[in-house]
């Protein structure tokens, strides 16, 4: 994918960070469609400005970023949002994937990380800064404990292929897509369709609704 197919919302309150985070995107080939410093503003632009992403801060002067998060979603075309955050605490991480989040990273993460995983969200996989991603799948299971019970008369699971499956199982245990292509020895692209596959069959939108399913199933044991 180019940089050229992703447009940004960066939404943060401190000017110099959001404008270092907007420059660096912007140098790196992807188009900043608009910059904001609190969640009214953000709101206001992202449908006319029409981004395919959403770099949110947790801490905003009117609001959080977990409340946005479900804001931005609720659009009618709503981007995918990547939580950019000083703060790398179990309950802020954990209530920003409840909300939606596609991926979180702490603002300590350099210049290259940050926009590879601007790029890796964009394209539909969650991302974690190193360590977290351990804590929001025990979260998964813990979840998918408790509603087990309540799922077990649910009407029988969309067929999936045996490729597919398989996928979706090194999805559920935590695997990049890169990872996912040379475990099974199959292009990027290719593990990108069957993910998308499985999320049209599925009925579900993204890759943490994927994950959740998946475990609900027992494919990350």
């Amino acid at each position: 994918m180019s940089g050229d197919d992703i447009r940004v919302l960066v939404v943060d309150d401190h000017p110099m960070w959001r404008d270092a985070v907007a420059r660096d995107l912007d140098e790196a080939g992807m188009t900043v469609v608009g910059t904001a410093g609190d969640g009214a503003k953000a709101l206001r632009i992202a449908p006319a400005a029409r981004p395919t992403l959403a770099v949110v801060d947790l801490h905003l002067p009117d609001t959080d970023g977990v409340r946005l998060t479900s804001a931005l979603l609720a659009l009618p075309e709503p981007p995918r949002v990547l939580v950019l955050s000083a703060s790398g605490e179990s309950e802020d991480v954990l209530a920003a994937v409840k909300a939606g989040a596609t991926g979180y990273l702490v603002k300590s993460a350099g210049r290259e990380e940050l926009l590879d995983a601007v790029r890796r969200v964009h394209a539909g996989e969650a991302v974690y800064t190193p360590g977290l991603a351990g804590l929001v799948l025990g979260e998964y299971r813990r979840l998918s404990a408790e509603d087990g019970s309540a799922r077990a008369g649910d009407e029988k699971s969309p067929r999936l292929t045996p490729r597919e499956t398989e996928v979706l199982r090194l999805v559920a245990k935590g695997l990049a897509y890169k990872q996912i292509a040379r475990r099974l020895t199959i292009s990027h692209r290719t593990v990108q369709n069957h993910v998308q596959n499985t999320l049209t069959k599925l009925h579900l939108h993204n890759r943490v609704e994927l994950v959740r399913y998946a475990i609900d199933q027992g494919l990350d044991e």
